[in-house]
């Protein structure tokens, strides 16, 4: 089980991962911060990043702010190999 902070923008346009800043991972989506819509993008987003079931990623704290922990069932190392300056 990995953990990373991730900094979101909800209604950004397009769904993709912007980058790690600060040792977070920016990321944007085209859903509003509406019903959920913008936390199930961003889970569906980082598991099709990380090649992980939708099922294995969760936000576990901040689920209604910008900035939130998401949890992921993988190793830490495909995480690092994929985002290497981010802090997990």
């Amino acid at each position: 089980m990995v953990r990373f902070t991730v900094r979101l923008t909800p209604r950004g346009g397009a769904d993709r991962i912007d980058g790690v800043r600060d040792g977070e991972l920016q990321a944007r989506v085209s859903a509003a911060p509406v019903e959920g819509a913008a936390n199930e993008s961003l889970l569906r987003l980082i598991a099709r990043e990380l090649e992980v079931p939708p099922g294995a990623v969760r936000v576990v704290s901040g689920a209604h702010a910008r900035r939130k922990v998401v949890s992921v069932r993988t190793d830490r190392e495909r995480v690092m190999v994929r985002w290497p300056d981010l802090r997990v």
